[in-house]
């Protein structure tokens, strides 16, 4: 790889990184040539872009990224992949769906949502935590349940005094 064709690589990392709100670090290194092409398709159907970086890049297009990594940058050792999605769940149950067959992909770390994740053994945190619409969706169900409770009390308590008026009317 030339000079100039790293700092192209670079670039394009950088506005990557500097654009999304969420990716994983995963080491994908043992998947047989199938195995890689199964994974990349299930990245394709879940909406997930999946590519596979030289470490001191990523490092170098962290550096150059406006955002902080924190500890991320510590772990970019051996194998690397970087899969970047607009949800912070779906690689984390992509990732854990895949293991049912394989023992890769093996989670290095995640960014989501300016968090941190180090380590494999967050992989059933993240894989269960919930996207900012879905938390504001439960939200405002928790915040209109009162209201509706009261509404539906008003409106069936209403059709109690039509029914008793209507009976001593009849009366």
């Amino acid at each position: 790889m030339t000079k100039e064709e790293k700092l192209t690589q670079i670039k394009t990392l950088t506005k990557d990184l500097s654009e999304a709100n969420n990716f994983y670090l995963a080491d994908i290194a043992g998947l047989d040539s199938k195995s890689t092409l199964d994974l990349r398709r299930a990245c394709f159907k879940s909406d997930i872009r999946i590519s596979v970086v030289k470490n001191t890049l990523l490092k170098k297009a962290m550096d150059d990224s406006e955002k902080e990594f924190g500890d991320l940058k510590s772990i970019l050792r051996g194998n690397t992949s970087v899969l970047f999605s607009n949800k912070g769940n779906i690689p984390a149950k992509l990732i854990k769906d895949f293991r049912k067959k394989f023992d890769k992909p093996i989670l290095k770390g995640a960014f989501i949502e300016e968090s941190i994740y180090i380590g494999d053994d967050k992989i059933n945190i993240l894989a269960d935590l919930k996207s900012k619409d879905e938390l504001i969706g439960e939200i405002l169900t928790l915040l209109m349940s009162p209201i509706n409770n009261v509404l539906s009390s008003l409106k069936s308590g209403s059709n109690k005094i039509a029914g008793i008026i209507k009976k001593l009317s009849e009366k």
